[in-house]
């Protein structure tokens, strides 16, 4: 994937304002998710559809048990990177729920996306502050798969509860990252901060008249309606061939007639291949769309279903399109198409009778993130040996394979970093701050927030958690690491909130341009 290594477009600012010395050495890059609203809506709703079925499907970023290290080599003093800084956090909750008297942060949910093996992952994240209102912060490697290229179909679920998005679900549009989690998969820059677009949530949908269907620019969809025969009757006398009744004549091979058959003949709707309904249908759009000649999809249907279609369409028993959408050189989604000529037949031993029905979905903005759900402070190049509270959601069982947490709900642990930095050679960390934690993975990329205000449920992100550690050889996690926010994450975090994005969807839940 290209690298966009100054996105002046998206983040609003000029060349002069962003340049670097020509000697000096990138600190951040940045990588386009889904830029576009209409892929922002087909994003989110890929997780939402059947009712969050696919977010219930995803199993939390895995960590192999020999990825559970070791921390060495206690390094003799903190980084000196500079002044410390400081951005406030914004939007008080007035609500929410409680663990341990521990108020939860409104701000914190989880991060779906594909990974290059096609399987459904989630991470912890949390909401920022920032100039537009619209940043996530969570681990790199909950964005950018090893070091490379950015996962397909990512979004963050504020406040997400077995399936549930209370208060919607937020594309990403632009990541940024450090320059060499990027380049080097150096973990000492294991995080990143995603721009994402306005919040949505589907609210429905209903049924519409064909004019208005063709006309509506969200999601939309034909159901057919299997009926009697007497009613496909009446209908096709009201409305005649361009109405939404046709029927389907069941026999293998049914002849084809011309309308001016005197014998006994059914006008069916029969499915063709792509090509045979592009050689019938008239090239003009208008045409297209009417009732004579009709395109279904793509749909979507799951992976299972698309291995079982693909076998029929060898043996010549579907006429049907399949598509499959492929990320990073692995299919992540999957899609039917099916195309449609009303067409006189001879009337065969069986015949089914329909009718159309138009829907289209409804969708309600749910505002910019911000706005939903406040954003937690950034600190950067702060003493260590602060307390912290860490929040997240753990999955993982011990290496020991005992396991203690669901993934379901958050949990969190609360002390103080160590007074000194820590390395982990298997992935490349020198300057790694620490702390004394049980939480397993899944709550890696959650929040490190200095300060933390109990009733306000704001602080300070300090770090998000990176790796986990089993320090006493017991084959139980003891200590999580971060990434040490210096001067550089502070320099990734200025570019990323000058990102713009933008609303998915309109005022009557259409999607925008």
């Amino acid at each position: 994937m290209k690298r966009l290594l100054i996105p002046l477009a998206a983040a609003g600012l000029t060349a002069a304002a962003l340049a670097a010395p020509a000697a000096a050495a990138p600190s951040w890059v940045t990588d386009p998710l889904a830029p576009k609203p209409a892929d922002a809506y087909s994003t989110a709703k890929f997780w939402l559809n059947a009712n969050g079925a696919a977010l219930r499907k995803a199993t939390q970023y895995h960590w192999d048990s020999k990825d559970v290290t070791k921390l060495v080599k206690v390094s003799a003093d903190q980084p000196d990177d500079g002044k410390p800084g400081i951005v406030a956090p914004t939007g008080a909750a007035k609500t929410g729920g409680k663990v341990k008297n521990v108020n939860l942060p409104r701000t914190l949910g989880k991060v779906f996306f594909v990974d290059r093996k096609g399987e459904y992952r989630w991470c912890s994240a949390t909401s920022i502050q920032s100039r537009h209102r619209n940043l996530v912060a969570t681990a790199g490697h909950c964005v950018y798969e090893h070091g490379r290229d950015v996962f397909a179909k990512w979004v963050f679920v504020p406040g997400y509860y077995q399936g549930k998005a209370p208060f919607g679900v937020f594309s990403g549009a632009y990541a940024f990252t450090a320059y060499d989690l990027d380049t080097y998969d150096d973990y000492d820059g294991d995080f990143a901060f995603v721009a994402v677009h306005n919040g949505f949530s589907l609210t429905g949908s209903r049924e519409v008249p064909k004019g208005e269907f063709t006309d509506w620019a969200g999601d939309k969809w034909v159901e057919h309606e299997e009926i009697k025969e007497d009613e496909y009757k009446t209908g096709f006398e009201k409305y005649g061939a361009a109405g939404p009744y046709w029927s389907k004549d069941f026999d293998v091979t049914p002849e084809k007639v011309g309308h001016d058959y005197k014998g006994e003949k059914t006008l069916t709707k029969v499915e063709v291949t792509e090509k045979e309904y592009g050689d019938a249908a008239p090239s003009t759009t208008a045409n297209v769309n009417g009732e004579q000649y009709e395109k279904v999809g793509p749909t979507p249907i799951s992976k299972e279903k698309y291995q079982e279609l693909t076998k029929l369409k060898a043996d010549g028993k579907f006429p049907g399109k399949l598509h499959a959408e492929v990320s990073n050189g692995a299919e992540i989604a999957w899609y039917e198409s099916h195309y449609y000529i009303k067409q006189w037949v001879k009337s065969g031993k069986t015949v089914r009778y329909f009718r159309d029905h138009y829907i289209i979905g409804m969708a309600k903005d749910a505002g910019k993130l911000g706005d939903a759900v406040g954003g937690q402070g950034i600190a950067w190049n702060q003493p260590t040996g602060q307390p912290v509270f860490v929040f997240g959601y753990p999955a993982d069982p011990h290496p020991d394979g005992d396991k203690p947490y669901t993934g379901v709900t958050p949990k969190y642990c609360y002390g103080k970093t160590g007074t000194k930095t820590y390395q982990v050679n298997s992935f490349r960390v020198e300057t790694h701050q620490a702390l004394k934690c049980s939480l397993t993975g899944g709550s890696d990329g959650g929040p490190w927030l200095l300060k933390y205000n109990n009733s306000k449920r704001l602080g300070y992100v300090n770090g998000v958690t990176s790796l986990f550690h089993d320090q006493d050889g017991n084959d139980r996690v003891d200590m999580i690491s971060s990434a040490y926010f210096d001067g550089e994450t502070a320099d990734v975090y200025n570019k990323a909130q000058y990102a713009e994005t933008k609303a998915v969807v309109g005022p009557k839940g259409e999607i925008l341009q």
